[in-house]
């Protein structure tokens, strides 16, 4: 059995979803089960419809949520004929199920409210291709993903139980491949004991596939994406970007902490956990090689780089030098935890401590102030932090030509360099 898993770029319109169903027309005959996400843009609509909800704008959380009734019901009406009306009864499920709620006042908190609107951006898309391919006469069977994956109530961020999930996914899932090749599910979301649908964070959606790829001992799992493959740079910043074939779990995972937008580690774990490969290929052809992602270390890589930019540098000193007691940094790291923020870059000098988070104004406001209360601390902002891993001398040179360096880190394999732009002192 494999997995594969459509994001919302590759099912966001009629062209792209008739897509889906050439590629499939080519596994039809395999056993598959296919995570989707939401359509593109869909979940981004979802909570503007959430927030609106929650801050007491009813009508508005109304209004932005029949736009996207109205973006599934007319791209039905050109993917469907003689299963037009059956679809519409079925999405028309799940709208009654939001609006329903959004008619009435919220007593919960936010990342509660947060998980019941968004999650059915991937119970929505994922019924109108279930829909879509069998009219096409690629046979599925299309299942509630909150039947299978058990969490807890950590909305917005739930943990798996896999005893649970596992137990579902052998009474309730495998019994499906026995009369259909194919079962279309959703990424991204759970649920509860208490049947409150859940939500697994970004990325949720590869996370899922990821998931249900350790649960049913999957031969591998594809990624289906707008790219060939995982690119060593991001095409935006560098024109000659270039697709790299093979990549390990590890140097994925590295990747992504940098900040690059690859697969979640968190998808790559339960892979890891039963050395299942993740093949990352192209939407639009299907021919080109991609990327694969298996234990094998690959000893010839090269240079990737990745830019993260929008960077904040917190500079901490403390008042009466206490720093080789080691308390200001534990201090520090609970901060950070209350405040549910990850440092990019940290380093440690002999009488301060130096931070690199993302700039949201909210939480670097609050984690300034709170700091202010043991340090003297200072904020720079507009930084840029570039990472660049299996470096050479000439490729940093290249890109710090001019500019200034606030902060470096190296290693023999990667080095990291927090690059000032315009304007960064507060």
């Amino acid at each position: 059995m494999k997995v594969f898993k459509f994001g919302g770029a590759s099912i966001k319109d009629y062209d792209s979803i008739k897509n889906v169903g050439f590629i499939l027309e080519k596994f039809k005959d395999e056993k598959i089960l296919i995570v989707i996400s939401a359509m593109g843009k869909i979940t981004n609509a979802l909570e503007s419809v959430s927030e609106a909800f929650f801050e007491g704008r009813q009508e508005d959380a109304l209004r932005l949520f029949e736009k996207i009734k109205s973006a599934h019901l007319n791209l039905l009406k050109y993917l469907l004929v003689l299963q037009w009306e059956k679809a519409t009864n079925a999405l028309n499920d799940f709208f009654t199920e939001v609006e329903w709620l959004l008619h009435d006042k919220p007593v919960k908190d936010y990342n509660y409210y947060y998980d019941q609107i968004v999650c059915s951006g991937e119970l929505l898309s994922s019924t109108l291709i279930s829909f879509f391919l069998n009219e096409k006469r690629i046979n599925n069977q299309w299942i509630d993903v909150r039947d299978i994956l058990r969490t807890d109530d950590t909305f917005r961020d739930a943990k798996v139980d896999w005893k649970i999930s596992k137990r579902n996914a052998a009474e309730k899932l495998l019994p499906l491949f026995e009369k259909n090749n194919i079962v279309i599910t959703q990424g991204f979301i759970g649920s509860t004991d208490e049947n409150e649908s859940t939500t697994l964070g970004r990325e949720g959606s590869d996370f899922t596939a990821g998931i249900f790829a350790e649960l049913l001992d999957a031969e591998s799992v594809t990624i289906w994406k707008d790219v060939n493959g995982i690119m060593n740079a991001d095409p935006k910043d560098f024109k000659d970007a270039i697709s790299i074939p093979e990549l390990s779990y590890k140097e994925v995972i590295e990747m992504a902490y940098y900040g690059a937008k690859v697969i979640h580690p968190k998808t790559i774990k339960p892979l890891q956990n039963k050395n299942i490969p993740l093949y990352v290929k192209s939407f639009f052809d299907i021919g080109l090689p991609g990327t694969v992602i298996t234990e094998k270390q690959n000893h010839n890589l090269l240079p990737a780089f990745v830019y993260k930019r929008n960077q904040v540098l917190l500079t901490m000193q403390t008042i009466d030098f206490s720093f080789a007691e080691g308390k200001p940094t534990q201090y520090v790291n609970e901060i950070l935890g209350d405040l549910r923020i990850k440092p990019n870059l940290s380093q440690n000098a002999a009488i301060s401590l130096m931070i690199c988070i993302d700039d949201i104004p909210e939480k670097t406001a609050q984690f300034a102030a709170k700091a202010s209360e043991i340090f003297e601390v200072q904020v720079q902002r507009n930084l840029t932090l570039l990472t660049i891993t299996h470096y050479t001398p000439q490729y940093i040179s290249n890109l710090t030509d001019n500019k200034e360096i606030v902060l470096e880190q190296k290693t023999r394999d990667t080095i990291r360099l927090l690059i000032k732009e315009e304007d960064s002192i507060n």
